[in-house]
Protein backbone atom coordinates (compact mmCIF):
# COMPACT_ATOMS: atom_id res chain seq x y z
CA UNK A 1 0.00 0.00 0.00
CA UNK A 2 1.89 2.88 -0.66
CA UNK A 3 1.16 6.82 -1.11
CA UNK A 4 -1.91 7.99 -3.49
CA UNK A 5 -1.50 12.00 -2.32
CA UNK A 6 -4.56 14.06 -4.04
CA UNK A 7 -4.50 18.01 -4.31
CA UNK A 8 -7.99 18.25 -2.18
CA UNK A 9 -8.15 21.75 -4.22
CA UNK A 10 -6.10 23.83 -5.45
CA UNK A 11 -6.74 26.20 -2.91
CA UNK A 12 -5.16 24.46 -0.17
CA UNK A 13 -1.25 24.46 -0.90
CA UNK A 14 1.03 21.64 -0.39
CA UNK A 15 3.75 23.01 1.56
CA UNK A 16 7.91 22.51 1.27
CA UNK A 17 9.40 23.00 4.36
CA UNK A 18 11.08 25.49 5.77
CA UNK A 19 9.82 29.18 7.58
CA UNK A 20 7.86 27.70 9.80
CA UNK A 21 6.14 25.38 7.16
CA UNK A 22 5.39 22.03 8.49
CA UNK A 23 5.05 19.20 5.35
CA UNK A 24 2.47 16.70 5.93
CA UNK A 25 5.32 14.29 4.82
CA UNK A 26 9.08 13.95 4.72
CA UNK A 27 11.55 11.29 3.40
CA UNK A 28 13.76 9.63 5.79
CA UNK A 29 17.38 9.81 5.23
CA UNK A 30 19.34 7.67 7.42
CA UNK A 31 22.66 9.13 8.50
CA UNK A 32 24.50 6.70 7.05
CA UNK A 33 22.96 6.24 3.43
CA UNK A 34 25.30 8.28 1.54
CA UNK A 35 28.69 6.27 3.18
CA UNK A 36 27.10 2.89 2.19
CA UNK A 37 25.31 3.77 -1.65
CA UNK A 38 28.97 5.55 -2.16
CA UNK A 39 30.80 2.39 -1.22
CA UNK A 40 28.04 0.51 -3.21
CA UNK A 41 28.72 2.77 -6.21
CA UNK A 42 32.49 1.67 -6.03
CA UNK A 43 31.87 -2.61 -6.14
CA UNK A 44 31.30 -5.08 -8.84
CA UNK A 45 27.47 -4.83 -7.94
CA UNK A 46 25.03 -1.90 -8.16
CA UNK A 47 22.36 -4.20 -9.57
CA UNK A 48 20.88 -7.05 -7.36
CA UNK A 49 24.00 -8.68 -5.61
CA UNK A 50 25.12 -9.17 -2.10
CA UNK A 51 23.53 -5.98 -0.35
CA UNK A 52 20.11 -7.42 -1.27
CA UNK A 53 21.20 -10.89 -0.10
CA UNK A 54 22.15 -9.51 3.38
CA UNK A 55 19.02 -6.73 3.55
CA UNK A 56 16.46 -9.50 3.32
CA UNK A 57 18.48 -11.64 5.72
CA UNK A 58 18.49 -8.38 8.44
CA UNK A 59 14.82 -7.52 7.59
CA UNK A 60 14.10 -11.36 8.63
CA UNK A 61 15.91 -11.80 11.86
CA UNK A 62 14.52 -8.21 12.92
CA UNK A 63 10.67 -8.45 11.91
CA UNK A 64 9.77 -11.66 10.10
CA UNK A 65 11.20 -14.11 12.69
CA UNK A 66 13.26 -16.12 10.25
CA UNK A 67 10.61 -16.13 7.47
CA UNK A 68 12.04 -16.01 3.59
CA UNK A 69 11.63 -12.33 2.28
CA UNK A 70 12.10 -11.58 -0.94
CA UNK A 71 13.61 -7.79 -1.87
CA UNK A 72 12.00 -6.33 -4.85
CA UNK A 73 11.53 -2.95 -6.91
CA UNK A 74 8.04 -1.94 -5.12
CA UNK A 75 5.52 -2.58 -2.86
CA UNK A 76 3.12 -3.16 -5.20
CA UNK A 77 5.72 -5.81 -7.02
CA UNK A 78 5.46 -7.71 -3.93
CA UNK A 79 2.23 -7.90 -3.84
CA UNK A 80 1.66 -9.07 -7.16
CA UNK A 81 4.40 -11.78 -6.42
CA UNK A 82 1.96 -12.74 -3.19
CA UNK A 83 -0.78 -12.93 -5.65
CA UNK A 84 1.14 -15.09 -8.24
CA UNK A 85 2.34 -17.51 -5.44
CA UNK A 86 -1.22 -17.44 -3.80
CA UNK A 87 -2.21 -19.37 -6.82
CA UNK A 88 -4.56 -16.16 -8.21
CA UNK A 89 -6.09 -16.70 -11.04
CA UNK A 90 -8.75 -15.38 -13.47
CA UNK A 91 -12.00 -15.51 -12.39
CA UNK A 92 -11.14 -15.62 -8.97
CA UNK A 93 -12.46 -13.26 -6.45
CA UNK A 94 -10.74 -12.05 -3.42
CA UNK A 95 -12.13 -9.67 -0.31
CA UNK A 96 -10.12 -6.50 0.44
CA UNK A 97 -10.33 -3.39 1.15
CA UNK A 98 -12.10 -0.33 -0.40
CA UNK A 99 -9.85 2.36 1.67
CA UNK A 100 -6.23 1.54 0.20
CA UNK A 101 -3.65 3.20 -2.18
CA UNK A 102 -5.18 1.75 -5.30
CA UNK A 103 -1.59 -0.63 -4.94
CA UNK A 104 -2.91 -3.33 -3.04
CA UNK A 105 -5.27 -3.78 -5.50
CA UNK A 106 -4.49 -3.04 -9.18
CA UNK A 107 -2.13 -6.07 -9.01
CA UNK A 108 -5.58 -8.32 -9.08
CA UNK A 109 -6.58 -6.21 -12.09
CA UNK A 110 -2.92 -7.38 -13.92
CA UNK A 111 -4.25 -10.88 -13.20
CA UNK A 112 -7.85 -10.72 -13.97
CA UNK A 113 -8.91 -10.93 -10.45
CA UNK A 114 -11.80 -9.66 -9.31
CA UNK A 115 -11.50 -7.03 -6.36
CA UNK A 116 -14.50 -8.11 -3.82
CA UNK A 117 -14.30 -4.41 -1.81
CA UNK A 118 -14.66 -4.35 2.16
CA UNK A 119 -15.96 -1.71 4.18
CA UNK A 120 -14.16 0.04 6.88
CA UNK A 121 -14.18 -0.18 10.70
CA UNK A 122 -15.68 3.34 11.59
CA UNK A 123 -13.19 3.48 14.73
CA UNK A 124 -9.46 2.63 12.91
CA UNK A 125 -10.54 2.48 8.80
CA UNK A 126 -9.25 -0.81 8.72
CA UNK A 127 -10.73 -3.89 7.16
CA UNK A 128 -14.23 -4.63 8.51
CA UNK A 129 -14.41 -8.16 9.09
CA UNK A 130 -18.04 -8.71 9.62
CA UNK A 131 -18.44 -6.99 6.43
CA UNK A 132 -16.23 -9.31 4.76
CA UNK A 133 -17.78 -12.49 5.80
CA UNK A 134 -20.93 -11.25 4.30
CA UNK A 135 -18.85 -10.35 1.11
CA UNK A 136 -17.53 -14.31 0.58
CA UNK A 137 -18.78 -16.52 -1.75
CA UNK A 138 -17.40 -19.61 -2.92
CA UNK A 139 -15.45 -17.70 -5.53
CA UNK A 140 -13.58 -16.13 -2.80
CA UNK A 141 -9.83 -16.50 -3.20
CA UNK A 142 -8.05 -15.12 -0.30
CA UNK A 143 -8.32 -12.42 2.17
CA UNK A 144 -6.27 -9.22 1.49
CA UNK A 145 -5.95 -6.98 4.69
CA UNK A 146 -4.11 -3.25 4.89
CA UNK A 147 -2.49 -2.21 8.25
CA UNK A 148 -3.66 1.45 7.86
CA UNK A 149 -1.70 4.10 9.44
CA UNK A 150 0.24 1.50 10.94
CA UNK A 151 -2.54 0.13 13.50
CA UNK A 152 -2.75 -3.75 12.90
CA UNK A 153 -6.18 -5.40 11.84
CA UNK A 154 -7.74 -7.40 14.17
CA UNK A 155 -5.96 -10.70 13.05
CA UNK A 156 -7.50 -12.98 15.36
CA UNK A 157 -10.59 -12.74 13.20
CA UNK A 158 -9.10 -12.33 9.76
CA UNK A 159 -7.30 -15.72 10.52
CA UNK A 160 -10.34 -17.28 11.72
CA UNK A 161 -12.11 -16.26 8.64
CA UNK A 162 -9.73 -17.87 6.23
CA UNK A 163 -10.08 -21.16 7.93
CA UNK A 164 -13.68 -20.80 7.41
CA UNK A 165 -13.14 -20.10 3.66
CA UNK A 166 -9.59 -22.30 3.62
CA UNK A 167 -8.02 -19.11 1.63
CA UNK A 168 -4.89 -17.64 2.46
CA UNK A 169 -4.38 -14.12 4.54
CA UNK A 170 -1.93 -11.91 2.21
CA UNK A 171 -1.17 -8.70 4.89
CA UNK A 172 -0.37 -4.94 2.70
CA UNK A 173 1.92 -3.71 5.84
CA UNK A 174 3.26 -0.79 4.07
CA UNK A 175 2.54 1.11 6.70
CA UNK A 176 3.08 -1.02 9.22
CA UNK A 177 7.02 -2.15 9.43
CA UNK A 178 7.91 -2.13 13.10
CA UNK A 179 3.83 -3.32 14.50
CA UNK A 180 3.50 -6.01 16.36
CA UNK A 181 -0.35 -7.86 16.87
CA UNK A 182 -0.39 -9.91 20.42
CA UNK A 183 3.18 -9.00 21.14
CA UNK A 184 4.06 -11.19 17.36
CA UNK A 185 5.94 -8.76 14.55
CA UNK A 186 3.93 -8.26 11.89
CA UNK A 187 5.32 -10.35 9.16
CA UNK A 188 5.46 -13.62 10.98
CA UNK A 189 1.73 -13.60 11.02
CA UNK A 190 0.15 -14.62 8.08
CA UNK A 191 0.55 -16.64 4.99
CA UNK A 192 2.21 -13.46 2.87
CA UNK A 193 3.13 -10.06 4.04
CA UNK A 194 4.60 -7.30 1.71
CA UNK A 195 6.57 -3.96 2.76
CA UNK A 196 7.16 -0.71 1.44
CA UNK A 197 10.39 1.06 1.37
CA UNK A 198 8.74 3.94 -0.76
CA UNK A 199 10.19 7.88 -0.55
CA UNK A 200 8.70 8.41 2.39
CA UNK A 201 7.71 4.84 4.26
CA UNK A 202 9.43 4.52 8.00
CA UNK A 203 12.38 2.77 5.77
CA UNK A 204 13.43 4.19 2.29
CA UNK A 205 15.37 2.59 -0.56
CA UNK A 206 14.21 5.62 -2.97
CA UNK A 207 11.43 3.03 -4.11
CA UNK A 208 11.34 -0.73 -3.13
CA UNK A 209 9.22 -3.22 -1.41
CA UNK A 210 9.39 -6.40 0.77
CA UNK A 211 7.90 -9.87 0.35
CA UNK A 212 7.79 -12.12 3.35
CA UNK A 213 5.84 -15.67 3.37
CA UNK A 214 5.88 -18.88 5.68
CA UNK A 215 5.97 -21.37 3.37
CA UNK A 216 10.15 -21.92 2.87
CA UNK A 217 8.92 -24.22 -0.24
CA UNK A 218 8.43 -21.15 -2.24
CA UNK A 219 11.46 -19.84 -1.75
CA UNK A 220 13.18 -20.82 -5.35
CA UNK A 221 9.66 -19.92 -7.52
CA UNK A 222 9.70 -16.57 -5.77
CA UNK A 223 13.14 -15.84 -6.35
CA UNK A 224 12.96 -16.91 -10.08
CA UNK A 225 9.07 -14.58 -10.70
CA UNK A 226 11.31 -11.59 -9.40
CA UNK A 227 13.95 -11.66 -12.31
CA UNK A 228 12.06 -13.15 -15.71
CA UNK A 229 11.62 -16.35 -14.34
CA UNK A 230 15.35 -17.48 -14.81
CA UNK A 231 17.38 -19.23 -11.80
CA UNK A 232 19.62 -16.87 -11.30
CA UNK A 233 22.39 -19.35 -9.60
CA UNK A 234 22.09 -21.74 -12.64
CA UNK A 235 22.07 -19.24 -14.69
CA UNK A 236 25.88 -17.36 -13.62
CA UNK A 237 27.21 -21.09 -13.49
CA UNK A 238 26.77 -20.95 -16.94
CA UNK A 239 24.51 -23.69 -17.27
CA UNK A 240 22.32 -23.61 -20.25
CA UNK A 241 19.99 -26.19 -19.98
CA UNK A 242 18.50 -23.42 -17.45
CA UNK A 243 14.67 -23.61 -18.81
CA UNK A 244 12.23 -20.84 -18.05
CA UNK A 245 8.93 -22.65 -17.06
CA UNK A 246 7.30 -19.87 -15.42
CA UNK A 247 6.61 -16.13 -16.91
CA UNK A 248 8.37 -13.79 -14.55
CA UNK A 249 9.00 -10.24 -14.18
CA UNK A 250 11.74 -7.72 -13.45
CA UNK A 251 10.99 -6.95 -10.26
CA UNK A 252 14.49 -7.00 -8.17
CA UNK A 253 15.93 -4.56 -5.43
CA UNK A 254 19.29 -3.51 -6.50
CA UNK A 255 22.17 -2.97 -3.73
CA UNK A 256 22.28 0.39 -4.09
CA UNK A 257 18.48 0.17 -2.49
CA UNK A 258 19.61 -2.07 -0.09
CA UNK A 259 22.26 0.08 0.54
CA UNK A 260 19.67 2.94 1.85
CA UNK A 261 17.80 0.04 3.73
CA UNK A 262 20.98 -1.49 5.79
CA UNK A 263 21.57 1.99 6.63
CA UNK A 264 18.14 2.45 8.22
CA UNK A 265 18.17 -0.71 10.33
CA UNK A 266 21.27 0.64 11.50
CA UNK A 267 19.63 3.64 13.19
CA UNK A 268 15.63 1.79 13.25
CA UNK A 269 15.13 2.09 17.43
CA UNK A 270 16.21 6.11 17.29
CA UNK A 271 14.05 6.64 14.13
CA UNK A 272 10.88 4.20 15.58
CA UNK A 273 10.99 5.95 18.98
CA UNK A 274 10.98 9.14 17.31
CA UNK A 275 7.91 8.37 15.66
CA UNK A 276 6.31 6.73 18.39
CA UNK A 277 6.50 9.38 20.18
CA UNK A 278 4.66 11.98 18.04
CA UNK A 279 2.08 9.47 17.76
CA UNK A 280 1.64 9.69 21.55
CA UNK A 281 1.88 13.02 21.60
CA UNK A 282 -1.05 13.59 19.29
CA UNK A 283 -3.30 11.78 21.28
CA UNK A 284 -2.09 12.91 24.71
CA UNK A 285 -2.79 16.76 23.52
CA UNK A 286 -6.78 15.39 21.88
CA UNK A 287 -7.76 13.58 24.57
CA UNK A 288 -11.05 14.98 25.57
CA UNK A 289 -11.18 17.55 22.68
CA UNK A 290 -14.60 16.68 21.34
CA UNK A 291 -14.53 18.44 18.14
CA UNK A 292 -13.03 15.52 16.59
CA UNK A 293 -11.91 11.72 16.68
CA UNK A 294 -8.59 10.09 16.41
CA UNK A 295 -8.56 6.98 14.07
CA UNK A 296 -6.23 4.25 14.06
CA UNK A 297 -5.43 5.17 17.89
CA UNK A 298 -3.43 2.73 19.33
CA UNK A 299 -4.65 -0.23 21.40
CA UNK A 300 -3.29 -2.14 24.14
CA UNK A 301 -2.99 -5.74 22.17
CA UNK A 302 -0.59 -4.51 19.15
CA UNK A 303 2.02 -2.07 18.90
CA UNK A 304 1.00 1.20 16.68
CA UNK A 305 4.04 1.40 13.69
CA UNK A 306 3.06 5.38 13.86
CA UNK A 307 3.14 5.73 10.01
CA UNK A 308 0.33 8.01 9.77
CA UNK A 309 -1.78 10.45 12.02
CA UNK A 310 -5.42 10.54 11.23
CA UNK A 311 -8.47 12.28 12.52
CA UNK A 312 -11.94 12.99 11.85
CA UNK A 313 -13.53 16.42 11.70
CA UNK A 314 -16.99 17.81 10.90
CA UNK A 315 -16.20 20.56 8.33
CA UNK A 316 -12.88 18.91 7.78
CA UNK A 317 -11.95 21.25 4.22
CA UNK A 318 -12.38 24.63 7.29
CA UNK A 319 -9.83 22.46 8.94
CA UNK A 320 -7.35 21.75 6.64
CA UNK A 321 -7.37 25.27 5.37
CA UNK A 322 -7.33 26.31 8.70
CA UNK A 323 -3.87 24.63 9.16
CA UNK A 324 -3.36 25.48 6.10
CA UNK A 325 -3.36 29.30 6.81
CA UNK A 326 -0.72 28.22 9.98
CA UNK A 327 1.41 26.85 7.60
CA UNK A 328 0.61 23.21 8.20
CA UNK A 329 -0.15 21.00 5.13
CA UNK A 330 -2.96 17.99 5.72
CA UNK A 331 -4.55 15.38 3.06
CA UNK A 332 -6.49 12.83 3.18
CA UNK A 333 -3.64 10.79 1.48
CA UNK A 334 -6.03 7.64 0.58
CA UNK A 335 -9.01 7.33 -1.27
CA UNK A 336 -11.89 4.93 -1.41
CA UNK A 337 -10.81 2.20 -4.70
CA UNK A 338 -14.62 2.39 -5.83
CA UNK A 339 -14.11 6.10 -6.96
CA UNK A 340 -11.64 5.34 -9.63
CA UNK A 341 -13.28 4.03 -13.10
CA UNK A 342 -10.65 1.32 -13.44
CA UNK A 343 -12.73 -0.83 -10.51
CA UNK A 344 -15.63 0.32 -12.07
CA UNK A 345 -19.20 1.75 -10.82
CA UNK A 346 -18.68 3.20 -6.77
CA UNK A 347 -20.46 0.37 -4.87
CA UNK A 348 -23.36 0.82 -2.38
CA UNK A 349 -23.28 -1.03 0.29
CA UNK A 350 -20.31 0.42 2.17
CA UNK A 351 -21.88 2.35 4.83
CA UNK A 352 -18.80 3.15 6.29
CA UNK A 353 -16.89 4.29 3.94
CA UNK A 354 -19.84 6.55 2.69
CA UNK A 355 -20.06 8.17 6.20
CA UNK A 356 -16.88 8.58 7.05
CA UNK A 357 -15.15 9.55 3.42
CA UNK A 358 -15.56 13.71 3.46
CA UNK A 359 -14.41 13.46 7.64
CA UNK A 360 -10.97 11.74 7.53
CA UNK A 361 -7.87 14.18 7.56
CA UNK A 362 -4.26 12.63 7.94
CA UNK A 363 -1.90 15.62 10.01
CA UNK A 364 1.78 15.88 9.75
CA UNK A 365 4.33 12.17 11.06
CA UNK A 366 7.67 12.56 10.23
CA UNK A 367 11.08 12.65 11.61
CA UNK A 368 11.71 16.04 10.90
CA UNK A 369 9.23 17.06 13.16
CA UNK A 370 9.23 17.45 17.00
CA UNK A 371 6.85 16.56 19.96
CA UNK A 372 6.93 20.98 19.68
CA UNK A 373 5.76 20.86 16.26
CA UNK A 374 2.63 18.15 17.38
CA UNK A 375 1.74 20.81 20.23
CA UNK A 376 1.48 23.22 17.93
CA UNK A 377 -0.66 21.73 15.28
CA UNK A 378 -2.25 20.66 18.13
CA UNK A 379 -2.92 24.23 19.59
CA UNK A 380 -3.94 25.26 15.85
CA UNK A 381 -6.69 23.06 16.21
CA UNK A 382 -8.17 23.40 19.16
CA UNK A 383 -8.52 27.32 18.50
CA UNK A 384 -11.05 25.58 15.90
CA UNK A 385 -12.13 26.29 12.74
Amino acid sequence: MGVCRQKDSDEIPIFEPGDGRIPLFMPHVPKGAAERVTHTLGTRWIGQGPQVDFFEKQMSERFFDGNSALAVGSGTDALHLAYLLAGLKQGDEVLTPVFTCTATNIPLLYMGVEPVFVDVDPNTLNFDVAHARQMASEKTKAIICVHYAGLPCDMDQIHELGRELDVPVIEDAAHAVGATYKGNPVGSLSDFTMFSFQAIKHITTGDGGMLTFRDQGLLGLAQSLRWFGIDRTKKQKGIWENDISEVGYKYQMTDISAAMGIAALEEWDETFALRQSLLNRYNDNLAGFNDLRVLSAPQPDRQHAAWLFTVSAMERRNLQQKLADNLIESNQVHYRNDRYSIFGTRRNNLPNMDAIEDDYLCLPLHTQMSVDDVDRICAVIKSGW
